[in-house]
């Protein structure tokens, strides 16, 4: 995958991507065609034409969008603010490997929270639930229960955050000192329902939001469906609490039937119509989850719970000396001195991202450093003198 893009070119692809119609693929014929987007961004519209799929309605799109940006807008627009470093584009090395193979790619996803979630979530070691929004105190019961569970099993708890089963599922995560992970159809600044705002400030905090909506997106019904292939790309296994026949929660079960991904169904009473849909993927084979702790039996212990048991167990060896750490450990604290990115200790040290992400969850995870958004790192305390 190599490092993270330059930025002047992170700062064209997200310009780019906020023009209506366009998605990946299309960007990717605009940057062969033309050799950089800032290439084609300059392109009369006769050349632009030329690319297929650019059709009439398309370069009316383009051309308003030029206009309103202007002729240079990322060179205007320095020095890139740090914004530009809390989003994944599709060729950074934490950007989930499961992104590239959905039929619509996300262009970019914004996000907030802790980043080394990212390394966990690039191959799918999550856990996602998912459900209706007007379930029985069962089903919320249930889904509370069960994000719970995993919590403690060490496993992140990926679901939308809407109300019902996806607030439940969180506010379970959470309460058992989980990560959540909560994909939003919504910019990162707006809490939908409205209610949800100190929930998911929670959730920023202690776990990730994500969300393919740039800033200052509207907020549109198709938005909030586009997630379900986000949420069931980043999970090991699904988890349906209880949803109707109408319910986004099936489509996220279709989508896990298809990826292969284990698919557990909590039963419900039969003559409620909010557990119809859940209850009739029982008949079609998905397996029936009785108790949470069923469920954990059959995952195993989580990444987050190797990696604290990892840590703990370095601890021990020498709860107050840096020192004693692992050799490949202290080499990245002496490399992260009083601050660093991602990017800078991969070429400090000449190792793989993904390699000093599995490193820094570690150390975070054992209180010697903490992480901040954009991928960058600083001791926990200020210095490890």
């Amino acid at each position: 995958m190599g490092l993270a893009w330059p930025e002047r070119r992170r700062g064209w692809w997200l310009l780019w991507a906020g023009c209506p119609g366009l998605g990946i693929r299309r960007l990717e014929l605009l940057e062969q065609r033309f050799g950089s987007l800032a290439e084609a961004w300059k392109a009369p519209a006769a050349d632009l034409a030329a690319v297929p799929g650019f059709g009439a309605a398309l370069l009316a799109a383009v051309e308003g969008h030029r206009r309103r940006h202007g002729t240079d807008p990322v060179a205007a627009a320095r020095p890139v603010p740090a914004g530009m470093r809390r989003v994944l584009l599709p060729g950074d090395p934490a950007s989930p490997l499961a992104f590239a193979s959905l039929e619509r790619p996300p262009l970019a996803i914004h996000w907030q929270g802790q980043g080394t979630l990212w390394p966990l979530l690039r191959r799918r070691e999550a856990v996602a639930v998912v459900g209706t929004r007007n379930p029985s105190l069962h089903g919320l019961a249930m889904a509370e229960a069960v994000g719970a569970a995993l919590a403690a099993a060490g496993w992140p708890v990926v679901s939308g955050l809407a109300d019902g089963i996806d607030a439940a599922a969180h506010r379970g995560c959470l309460a058992n000192g989980g990560k959540p992970v909560a994909v939003l159809g919504t910019p990162l600044r707006r809490a939908y329902p409205r209610h949800h705002g100190p929930l998911q400030q929670a959730v920023a905090a202690r776990g990730l939001l994500i969300t393919e909506q740039p800033p200052g997106a509207s907020v549109q019904r198709g938005h909030f469906a586009a997630r379900n292939r986000l949420q069931v790309a980043l999970a090991k296994a699904v988890v349906v609490i209880e949803c109707p026949f109408k319910s986004g929660a099936l489509h996220s079960a279709a989508l896990a039937w298809e990826q292969g991904l284990p698919l557990w169904v909590v039963p419900a009473d039969a003559a409620k119509v909010s557990a119809q849909g859940s209850n009739r993927l029982l008949l079609q084979g998905a397996t029936p989850l009785l108790q949470p702790g069923d469920l954990v039996r059959q995952l195993g212990p989580g990444p987050l719970l190797a990696a604290q048991n990892q840590a703990e167990e370095a601890a021990a060896l020498a709860p107050c000396s840096v020192g004693a750490l692992p050799e490949p450990q202290r080499r990245l604290l002496a490399a992260l001195g009083s601050g660093a990115s991602l990017e800078h200790l991969s070429q400090a040290l000449g190792e793989p991202p993904a390699h000093l992400s599995s490193l820094l969850l570690d150390l975070e995870l054992a209180g010697l450093i903490s992480a901040e958004p954009g991928l960058y790192w600083r001791p926990a305390n200020g210095s490890f003198a």
